[in-house]
Formats: structure tokens, sequence, C-alpha cells
């Protein structure tokens, strides 16, 4: 028989699975021709195939060396190293692949594991949305997605996510599809708003009915204050999964920012019944509120959300612009100065100092009496009588003269160490805000 009358059994063969049957065929080809790189490179597919890594190996090195080029001994090879966890040389491979054919999917997929391997992440990444990118050309939904998981999973992580990460020695577990939805919602609050809303299409190209997906773009489509496409998505959304709470909150903030009053008030008290104690979307219901100029109601939505959840300083913030909106100035003091505090309990510097600066501002704007009511009280006072005043002094100076602040601090440090002295305490407030002031 001729090589290529091999070949044609060789493959046939390996079709049907008999790859002992093939890789004889295969032989016969190459005696017949020694230099066939076709040969050579179906004889190591077989050997590959039937777990005789290295021979398949040597024989895709053998169709390389007859022609240089061959995408497919060259791709092969990577395969074939991969599997020996030869991840630098499968990865020289599958870039020489590549130059010869840049939008095979699956080639930039394999690249992307390989860059993975090596923690040559930002290559990794973009070798994945290459291949996602190619996959969703070709109407390939599922290798798409897996591309996106694959990213989903390896994008640096939010502040939140890492420290909670160090805190435990379990090994990571695989993302499902609302851990991937979640890291998507993620990196729209912490700014990677572009990055995300192209995930995003790529997955609603791929499917357009995807719920989830929909709701997150339009978020993303919030955050970028384009509230007509944010709409559209949160529509499109709730027409899929009329119960989603998450797209009644959102939606209900479009609509009141489109002026929809009506329909944003039908969204949040719909939200409410499905989750009658979240806090955000009270905090959203105030928000929208307030920013239509309805202070009151604004108010005594934040009240409901302090009710559930009375150490979320954003909060305080909140309801404090609102008493200013209506010029109950010592109510917007109050909540300053617990916000300042709790940012301060929660070591939130960069807001401590933003919101402690704010409470200076508005507190020199007020009377004397005002300032007068937020001196330490006789109490206060007289319990550290007995203290050095530099120490005192110290304290007020580091919380803006507000004594309020340090009481609070204060009795946080008796409450996490307790039977301590009253010195003891004042000391270790002032050396936790020192800290701050020195990084």
């Amino acid at each position: 028989m001729l090589e290529q009358e091999w070949i044609d059994k060789g493959m046939a063969q390996a079709k049907a699975g008999d790859y002992v049957e093939a890789i004889a065929a295969f032989s016969e080809a190459i005696e017949a021709n020694p230099i066939s790189a076709i040969a050579y490179r179906q004889r190591g597919l077989a050997y590959y195939d039937a777990g005789r890594i290295h021979d398949a190996i040597s024989d895709y090195t053998q169709a390389i060396q007859l022609h240089p080029e061959d995408f497919a001994a060259h791709y092969g090879r990577a395969i074939a190293r991969l599997a020996l966890k030869n991840y630098t040389g499968a990865l020289s491979d599958i870039e020489v692949a590549l130059r010869v054919n840049a939008q095979h999917a699956a080639g930039q997929r394999l690249r992307g594991t390989l860059c993975r391997k090596l923690n040559d992440i930002p290559e990794a990444i973009a070798s994945f949305k290459q291949a996602a990118q190619l996959y969703l050309d070709r109407k390939d939904k599922d290798n798409c997605q897996a591309c996106l998981t694959a990213i989903a999973q390896i994008k640096p992580q939010s502040p939140l996510t890492a420290s909670a990460s160090a805190e435990t020695s379990s090994p990571p577990t695989m993302p499902t599809v609302g851990d991937i939805y979640s890291q998507l919602l993620d990196r729209i609050r912490h700014g990677d708003v572009q990055s995300a809303l192209k995930d995003l299409n790529w997955v609603l190209q791929a499917d357009d009915g995807d719920a989830q997906a929909h709701c997150c773009r339009g978020i993303a489509y919030l955050k970028l204050n384009q509230p007509q496409n944010a709409l559209k998505d949160f529509n499109r959304a709730l027409q899929q999964q009329p119960d989603n709470a998450l797209a009644l909150r959102n939606r209900g903030k479009v609509r009141f920012q489109l002026g929809d009053r009506a329909g944003g008030m039908a969204d949040f008290e719909r939200a409410l019944q499905l989750n009658p104690d979240d806090v955000l979307i009270y905090v959203a219901k105030g928000n929208a509120f307030r920013d239509v100029g309805d202070s009151r109601q604004a108010i005594a939505s934040y009240e409901q959300a302090i009710a559930l959840d009375d150490h979320c300083a954003s909060i305080y913030l909140n309801r404090a612009m609102a008493y200013i909106r209506l010029e109950e100035t010592r109510q917007a003091i109050n909540d300053y100065q617990t916000a300042v505090s709790l940012f301060c309990e929660a070591e939130d510097w960069d807001n401590y100092n933003a919101s402690l600066k704010k409470l200076n501002a508005l507190q020199s704007g007020i009377s004397s009496s005002i300032t007068s009511d937020q001196t330490p009280t006789a109490s206060s006072s007289d319990r550290f009588d007995s203290l050095n005043s530099p120490r005192k002094e110290r304290l007020r100076m580091l919380v803006g003269g507000h004594w309020e602040i340090a009481e609070r601090l204060l009795e946080q440090a008796r409450r996490y160490y307790p039977n301590q002295t009253e010195a003891w305490y004042l000391d270790k407030v002032i050396q936790d805000l020192e800290r701050n002031f020195e990084t």
C-alpha cells in the first residue's frame, strides 16, 4: 500500500479507538516514506491517545523537524508536555503554534492555562479573554463560559476577599455560577466597571436569557450613570426572574432617578416583601428619597436600616446628609460623630479622616451653644480627674475636639479588654489613633 493509504487506514483505526492497529498503520506509512511529517504527527497523536506520552513527544518532535511550521504538531506536543507538567516547554510550543494561527480558540485557551500554571496572571487573563471572544464568535457558549470562569478564578481579589482568604488555610474551591457573578459585582463596586461590563457583554451575547448577567450589567450601567441602559437590563432580568430582589432594588433606584417615583416605590416594597431584613433596600430607598429632595422620608428609611444594623457607618453619614438638608445641624453632628467612631473601630482610617474633616467643618459653622454641648459631661470628666491631664488633651486633639467620639472609643476598649485601669484604656485609644496618623 502507498503512504497515504496507510495514513487513511491509521486514521480510521484511531477514530474507532483501536490505537494499536492505528500505530501499526502509521508505522507502515513512515516505512513507505521516512520523511512524512503527517505520518509522524498522526502516530504521535495515536501514541498520546494510547497513553504513551514520551513516544508521542518523540514523534511530534520528528514531525516538527521535518515541518517546523506544522501547527498541529506544535499543538500536539504542547498537550503532551502539559501532561508531563513540562509547562515551560508546552508554552514554547503553543506560542509557536499561535504564531502560525492566532485565531485558534483552543490554542489561546491552552496558552491561558499554561500562563496560569507559570503564575503569569496578566498573560493568562489576556489569552483566556481572546479565547472567549473566539468561542463567542463561533457561538460556542459552553467554551466561552468556561474561559470566563477561568478569568473569574484568577482575577486579582478584592481587599475584602483577600483578607477573608488570608484567615483560612482551606484550599480554594471552584467557583459556582453565583460566585462568578458575586465577583463581577465586587469588581464593579471597586471601580473595575469597564472590564466587568466587557465580560458581561460576552456572557449575554452567548445567552441573552441569563437573568443574573442582565442584573449585573444593569448595576454596571448604573455605576456608569447610564440609567436608560440600566433600566433595560433590570427589566429583562425581572422578565426572567420576577422575584429577583437585587434587580428590584436597583430598578427602584433607576426609576426614582428617571422621575418614576411610584414605580420606584413599588419596586422597593416588592423587594422588601421578598427580603424584609435587607438593610441595603432601606438604604437605597433612603438615598432615592434624599436625591429627590424628600429628606424626611429619607431619614425614616435610614432609621429602619439602622434598626437592622446599627454598626454601619455609611448609613449614619447618609442620614447626616439628610439632616443637613433640613438644617437640623445637631442631629447631623451626632450622626457624624457616630460614623467617625465606627470608622475608627473598623480601622477604616481613610473614611475616619474624611468624616472627621466634614464633622469639623460642620461644627465650625454652628453657635457656641452647640459647641458647649459637646464638651465632656460631668460623669465622663470625673472619670478622668485622677488621670494625667496631657493625656486627656492629647486624646481630645486626636478626635478633633469631639469628646463624644473619645467616650465611644473608650467604651469599645472597655468591652474588648475588660478589667483594665482607666489609664490603660486611655493609653490604648491614644496609641491606636496615633498609629493611624503614623501610617
